[in-house]
């Protein structure tokens, strides 16, 4: 085959393949969670058996030594940043609000169509952070860790199950959807290591039970 025809071929396979994605996205499901992927679980497992295990002190603790929500992009701060990370159709005003979208909460499987009913959950909690290390940071770097969009740290939620979640780690509490467990394990334990926090021995207990079974 000529290398001209060969070449066009490969543009409308290509042509072909991006319509088929645009298509896939327009007919997909109504909402979706989108935190960023997880470390696997053998890498999970590998990280927390190298983290400290040491008693919690939450020790002059206050929500505002991490501050939120910063600007990520344009007009966009932390919170609508994630909104529209994690919602389909999200539609924004000027001053980057949701007005509509779709909302998927993947800790109980529960849809929303109102940005209102939909928290931006701290995986790892601010106050577990400070609990286990984050005390001793600076205020920039409790704010890099409150405004993380890198990492598997931040993501929409049910309002009401953010808020029965509060600030308990994984021996306390854990999402009712049963299947999104691993992810939530896995993101949690990549989280603490990157920022090397410790943990205490009842939620590595945990971590290291839930993580067997991933």
């Amino acid at each position: 085959m000529p290398k001209f025809y060969a070449r066009r071929r490969l543009s409308i396979l290509g042509a072909l393949t991006a319509l088929i994605a645009s298509v896939a996205v327009l007919n997909g499901p109504t909402a979706s969670a989108a935190l960023p992927t997880p470390v696997s679980a053998a890498t999970a497992r590998t990280y927390l058996a190298s983290l400290t295990v040491a008693t919690e002190n939450r020790t002059g603790y206050a929500r505002d030594l991490f501050p939120t929500w910063i600007t990520i992009s344009g007009t966009c701060n932390t919170r609508e940043y994630i909104l529209k990370r994690d919602g389909s159709n999200v539609v924004t005003n000027s001053a980057c609000t949701a007005t509509s979208g779709s909302w998927y909460s993947p800790y109980d499987g529960a849809t929303w169509t109102a940005a209102s009913d939909l928290d931006i959950d701290h995986l790892v909690p601010l106050a577990e952070a400070w609990d286990s290390g984050a005390s001793a940071w600076t205020t920039a770097q409790r704010q890099a860790f409150a405004n993380d969009v890198t990492r598997p740290q931040l993501i929409a939620v049910t309002d009401n199950v953010n808020q029965s979640k509060s600030d308990q780690d994984p021996a306390e509490w854990m999402p009712s959807v049963t299947s999104y467990r691993c992810t939530y394990v896995r993101a949690w334990v990549q989280v603490k290591y990157y920022y090397d926090l410790s943990v205490d021995s009842a939620e590595k207990s945990a971590l290291t039970s839930y993580l067997a079974n991933c």
